[in-house]
């Protein structure tokens, strides 16, 4: 059994772009997690503060990184579609 032929790949215009606004976000996604490294580094009782409904501040911070990387991912497909619809005059 044949499959169809496969996309056709040319130049992506947008490519720079997505290379810098990619960088740009793990940037802010690295210190960010830096920050928690930091904090569980210098300061580990602070982790194990109480905040929220009984949670400390280590499982907290950990699922907002988590969270954070979906929705960085979400905000970074959509960039880089219009980029490449925008600049790829599709």
């Amino acid at each position: 059994m044949l499959h169809e032929p496969s996309a056709q790949l040319g130049v992506d215009h947008a490519s720079e772009r997505k290379s810098k606004l990619g960088m740009k976000l793990f940037i802010i996604y690295l210190l960010i997690y830096a920050g928690f490294v930091v904090i569980g580094l210098t300061d580990p009782e602070i982790m194990g503060k109480h905040l929220f409904e009984g949670q400390n501040l280590a499982i907290i911070y950990g699922f907002g990184l988590i969270v954070l990387a979906i929705v960085m991912g979400f905000i970074y497909n959509y960039a880089c579609t219009r980029l490449e619809k925008k600049l790829n005059n599709e």
